[in-house]
């Protein structure tokens, strides 16, 4: 008996999730080799990786409003899911943050998230974004 991976969101929301990430694997790579906008664009990637990851995981309007909700309350969380999605918002804004001096760094946690986001992906849509 073969075991078939079945996507776990529908049509529309691994379409965008693919895209996103596809775009910021692409920003990722723009940034490396360009470092006069690497800042920008380090910033763009981080953001569409995360918001490849909301797609995955369903309606991105209302995961980003738990998060965020949950950063402003300063509690620990239990949950693990949820406690991803609150270190991927973190590092976010830790690269929306970085200084010029900082890049290296900034590239670094990056290039983690943006791989994280790229599995994330892949669990919930079945495929690899190219």
């Amino acid at each position: 008996m073969v075991l078939t991976r079945m996507p776990l969101i529908d049509s529309y929301r691994k379409s965008w999730a693919l895209r996103y990430i596809r775009e910021a694997k692409a920003e990722l790579t723009a940034a490396q080799k360009t470092p006069y906008l690497a800042q920008s664009l380090l910033l763009e990637s981080v953001r569409k990786a995360q918001t490849a990851v909301y797609y995955s995981l369903g309606d991105p309007a209302s995961i980003e409003f738990i998060v965020h909700q949950q950063l402003h309350e300063q509690q620990a969380v239990e949950d693990p899911v949820l406690r991803c999605l609150v270190d991927m918002e973190r590092t976010v804004q830790r690269v929306a943050m970085t200084q010029a001096g900082d890049r290296d760094k900034a590239l670094k946690e990056a290039d983690e998230l943006v791989q994280m986001a790229t599995e994330i992906v892949k669990l919930f849509t079945g495929e690899l974004a190219d």
